[in-house]
């Protein structure tokens, strides 16, 4: 494939088309700078969204396991009551130890002639009520559970206690469950996801944060120190069951995407947050955007280097190919010229042989008329004598007005009535007014016509039918279609002159075809 240039750009239409590409770049860079920032909020609130359920499943699983081991102590209390309730709380925590794991079994045992043990002084002193370490918040809970829930207070440290009582035959009380310590609770949390760009807390049902990062938090309400509103844990209107928008993070003072879902065991009842900090993810975009704004300029200043350069290249080879095409042209023009004057000369040598032509034949003609009819041939010699007149001053283009033509085949036509009688019926339609005004070659008609008269029969049982018709593209000639036995002897001069005239003007030659009955020729007439 070549390229063609009609003109080679000017400096000014360099420096416009350097704009527009730099206009362009920038629009795409904009285009292109929305795109990835749509993009990466996208995969960011997707991250987001896979953070935050791998930190609730790990918050879920501890509150689960937490409440395994008090189901697992109250039944084995409930099934040896008094017996072994020392050992199975050693046991417990032991396990516990060793596992990791957060709870710590305890028991507490009163007797009714004032004797008690324990294995927990500190949860003692609260069923005692011998000493006071701050008065314990009770957690409302309505899940089915047996354990009841309680928030302590205890050098500093807040605890979460769950715990059951068992009261024996003899009236004597046995409180037994479990105690979490909040810090160790987060600490826990902080340890199984150390994802630097998330953190974590949970609330109860009645807004009391029971663990966060900032320890000044935990025991107070959440509605106090953030700016959750109590319609943001309505997840259960929600169809992902959780409810997730932007905040401000009242521990790191950044803006956060904050997820906030229930989290509900037998024995508990409220919301895990995960907050997901949005900076992080905002630099990154940042990043992408600078080496996205340096890959553009730089491709930016290839193509106007390649855009100036092909400029430059494609100039000069402009210029030597219009040098080739103008001497091309001359050439051409030329060659035209010795074409045009070759054609016009085998053109008056037709024309120069038509007019002896016709005229021999209608000599011939009326040789032969004078022996059969003297008054006919009489009737001949003067039509031929004025339609003669057609033919001194022949036209200099070879083509006359579709009028003149109609006049001169009518006298012509004439002409051949006087010598043929009966034998030959003629018959001119006119459908198209507008075409009288057009052009034909010249004698086009009457060559059409002596050639039917030439090739066919034409006797009083069978007369030759002749039509000519005007329409808007062309003259049709119809004869009907009834051929000499023998051959007919003669040059061709009067087809060859049509196809010559047609092809001169660049014009489709005649139409020669047979048509049923009828030997049909349609000469193209020109504007």
């Amino acid at each position: 494939m070549s390229i063609n240039f009609k003109h080679p750009l000017s400096q000014k239409s360099v420096y416009i088309a350097v704009l527009c590409a730099c206009l362009i770049a920038v629009a795409a860079f904009a285009v292109l700078s929305f795109l990835i920032t749509r993009d990466s909020r996208k995969n960011t609130d997707e991250f987001a969204k896979r953070t935050f359920f791998r930190k609730y499943e790990s918050i879920e699983k501890e509150f689960r396991n937490i409440e395994d081991d008090q189901y697992l102590l109250r039944a084995l209390i409930l099934k040896d009551g008094l017996k072994n309730y020392k050992n199975y709380s050693l046991v417990l925590n032991d396990l516990n130890r060793k596992r990791n794991q957060l709870p710590y079994s305890w028991y507490y045992y009163n007797n009714i002639s004032g004797e008690s043990e324990t294995n927990s002084r500190m949860l003692s002193d609260i069923f005692s009520k011998k000493k006071d370490n701050g008065r314990p918040v009770i957690l409302k809970n309505r899940a089915p559970g047996h354990f009841k829930d309680l928030l302590v207070t205890n050098k500093d440290s807040l605890f979460w206690v769950s715990y059951d009582s068992l009261i024996l035959p003899n009236k004597n009380m046995l409180y037994y469950g479990s105690t979490v310590s909040l810090d160790d609770l987060h600490q826990y949390f902080i340890n199984v996801d150390k994802s630097s760009n998330t953190y974590a807390y949970v609330f109860t049902k009645e807004g009391i944060c029971i663990t966060h990062p900032e320890k000044k938090y935990i025991g107070k309400s959440i509605f106090e120190f953030t700016d959750i509103k109590p319609k943001d844990t309505l997840s259960a209107q929600t169809k992902s069951g959780y409810t997730a928008g932007t905040a401000i993070s009242e521990y790191l003072g950044v803006e956060v995407t904050r997820f906030i879902k229930p989290l509900q065991t037998d024995n508990f009842e409220g919301y895990a947050v995960v907050n997901h900090i949005n900076f992080i993810i905002d630099e990154n975009v940042y990043k992408v955007k600078t080496y996205t704004v340096y890959i553009f300029l730089a491709a930016l200043f290839l193509i106007v280097t390649v855009f100036i350069l092909f400029q430059r290249s494609a100039g000069i080879a402009y210029r030597e190919k219009e040098k080739m095409q103008a001497e091309k042209n001359l050439l051409l023009i030329e060659n035209e010229k010795m074409h045009k004057a070759e054609v016009i000369n085998q053109l008056q040598q037709l024309k120069n042989n038509i007019n002896p032509h016709f005229l021999f034949n209608s000599l011939n003609s009326l040789y032969m008329l004078i022996d059969i009819n003297k008054e006919n041939a009489q009737k001949f010699t003067m039509n031929l004598s004025k339609i003669y007149r057609y033919l001194i001053v022949p036209p200099k283009e070879n083509i006359v007005p579709v009028t003149q033509e109609i006049n001169f085949i009518q006298q012509y036509m004439e002409l051949l009535k006087s010598r043929f009688g009966e034998e030959l019926n003629f018959k001119l339609i006119i459908n198209n007014k507008e075409s009288l005004e057009k052009r034909i070659p010249y004698l086009s008609l009457q060559i059409v016509t002596e050639n039917a008269i030439k090739h066919n029969i034409a006797t009083v049982d069978q007369p030759l039918e002749i039509m000519i018709s005007v329409e808007e593209n062309g003259i049709v000639v119809k004869n009907t279609y009834q051929l000499r036995t023998e051959p007919v002897q003669g040059e061709k001069f009067g087809i060859d002159y049509l196809n010559q005239i047609y092809e001169y003007f660049r014009i489709n030659s005649l139409n020669i075809s047979v048509d049923g009955e009828y030997f049909v020729c349609f000469l193209p007439i020109m504007n």
